[in-house]
């Protein structure tokens, strides 16, 4: 199966409903699977004292303010997915509360995905695995035995499961990317795996899909000078298109082995551009007993191959040749 891969926008609209909806449709132009925002209802998830990750923001006096001024209403979070339906691209959305997953159930989404913060919040996961949806299960701050109890309780719902290698650092370093971790997860788990990538990069996009990825997630943004936090771990909309042809174009090399041999078949034609033949160096009259200097290999390639040429070394000309001119084993014979 081909890499789902999504869209992250996260809080990238700043609260804009507008910039909201031209995140879905630059998604779906740059090829995107689905697109992916996070449901944030701040009196169900946070308190005020909720400290900053990073002070970014001088229109918000706390984190809480922040996480307001991010909400949509349930009619706004139905017209994003109606829009995600009409572009052709699959529709997600993280939930960090209760009230959050029962908002969008109702609104509807292709599938759950569970952020790194949210693991271990078991109510959490139990009300999501009441729904029967598939779940994307990210891992990023959770240590093995964490991540086995998630992954515990959601094969106990028989829902589809995909886990994703994530490290929460944004941006992420490469040495902190953990691509060994992507087949230690297929083969603890023996389910759909893949990337939740912050690095702000899409050589970790395109590593993973040489190493088989089922899917991943991208943070996206429409400039690396657009406002907010995870602007520095984010693709522009332009990489994110560079990103999925790359992905896709590795998943065709990968399904298509190559024949050497026949390959070579198909190659023929070619050989006689691109390979040598043997020609006279000078001008050398018939009865010359040629020695290596008095010999060549030039372009084109359809006389005697070059690999052939201490063949001739010992020979006599037959007939005189000139310089440039390809040799022939009937122009020689043994000393």
């Amino acid at each position: 199966m081909p890499c789902y891969v999504i869209a992250e926008v996260g809080q990238a609209h700043d609260g804009s409903l507008g910039t909201a909806h031209a995140y879905i449709d630059a998604a779906a132009r740059a090829g995107a699977d689905a697109v992916k925002f996070q449901t944030h209802i701040a009196a169900a998830e946070s308190t005020p004292a909720e400290p900053w990750r990073v002070k970014f923001s001088k229109q918000d006096d706390t984190r809480y303010d922040y996480w307001k001024r991010m909400e949509f209403t349930e009619p706004q979070w139905v017209g994003l997915r109606e829009h995600a339906d009409d572009v052709g691209i699959g529709f997600l959305s993280s939930p960090f509360s209760p009230e959050a997953v029962d908002l969008l159930e109702r609104v509807g989404v292709a599938a759950w995905k569970i952020a790194s913060g949210e693991v271990a919040n078991s109510p959490l996961l139990q009300r999501i695995l009441r729904d029967g949806r598939p779940v994307i299960l990210s891992s990023g701050m959770s240590p093995l035995a964490e991540l086995d109890r998630a992954v515990e309780l959601i094969r106990s719902h028989d829902v589809p499961l995909t886990v994703l290698q994530c490290t929460s650092a944004y941006p992420c370093p490469p040495e902190k990317v953990g691509l060994n971790v992507i087949g230690e997860l297929r083969q603890r788990y023996g389910c759909p795996v893949g990337l939740s990538d912050h690095s702000g990069t899409i050589f970790t996009g395109l590593a993973g899909a040489a190493l088989g990825i089922d899917a991943l997630e991208v943070h996206i943004t429409f400039s690396r000078e657009a406002f907010g936090p995870d602007v520095p771990a984010s693709l522009t909309l332009e990489e994110l298109r560079m990103l999925v042809d790359g992905i896709r174009f590795i998943e065709r090399a990968m399904e298509s082995p190559v024949d050497k041999d026949g390959l070579a078949v198909e190659m023929e034609s070619l050989r006689g551009l691109f390979t040598k033949s043997i020609v006279a160096a000078r001008r050398l009259p018939a009865g010359h007993l040629l020695t290596e200097s008095d010999l060549a290999c030039k372009k084109p390639g359809t006389g005697l191959p070059a690999s052939q040429l201490d063949e001739l070394v010992g020979m006599r000309l037959v007939r005189g040749v000139d310089v440039d001119e390809q040799l022939a084993l009937n122009d020689v014979k043994g000393s």
